[in-house]
């Protein structure tokens, strides 16, 4: 009996792990890659379209979260801020309606209405999963990190924190 609940904890343990990790098609497991990063057009919760190429020239951060995520809903905050600070690349937040289960888009709309610690973040809506399957996106919450040239340098699974992701980019041109 002690062996069988031992062996269903590993078990449920790996789950757990397996369903917050992720990689890329791109940089499998965290690696770094220099292939374009895929462009895409979403709409954010407004209803404003936003293109990854009307970054061109910029360096973009992208974190793809959910909002049934904890680790995800944790760093809200500390997304928006890094949103409202003066660094030299773009914030941008994807979540996928209707994949993964996340809320559908219209349950999403009306969760994130009441959600004041994200009040300036983008949030893009990426209907299905499209572009989180297009960035090879397993688990939530995953970084991409994109150059100047809009080239997909590295993502990353997993939080990573402000410091972390402007020490990050002062090494990307």
């Amino acid at each position: 009996m002690k062996k069988m609940i031992l062996i269903l904890l590993a078990v449920t343990m790996i789950s757990l792990l397996a369903a917050c990790s992720s990689g890329t098609k791109a940089t499998e497991a965290g690696g770094t890659a220099s292939a374009e990063a895929p462009n895409f057009t979403l709409t954010d919760i407004d209803g404003k379209a936003h293109s990854l190429s009307d970054y061109a020239g910029k360096k973009v951060y992208v974190k793809f979260w959910a909002s049934w995520c904890s680790i995800c809903l944790a760093g809200l905050e500390e997304v928006d801020a890094l949103t409202k600070s003066d660094e030299d690349f773009v914030v941008l937040t994807i979540v996928s309606p209707g994949y993964k289960n996340e809320k559908e888009t219209g349950a999403f709309k009306k969760w994130f209405s009441g959600v004041e610690e994200a009040a300036n973040t983008t949030v893009l809506l990426d209907e299905g999963g499209k572009v989180a399957d297009e960035f090879g996106v397993r688990g939530y919450p995953t970084s991409a990190y994109i150059d100047s040239d809009g080239k997909l340098i590295q993502t990353l699974p997993g939080h990573a924190g402000n410091e972390q992701i402007i020490e990050k980019f002062a090494s990307i041109k």
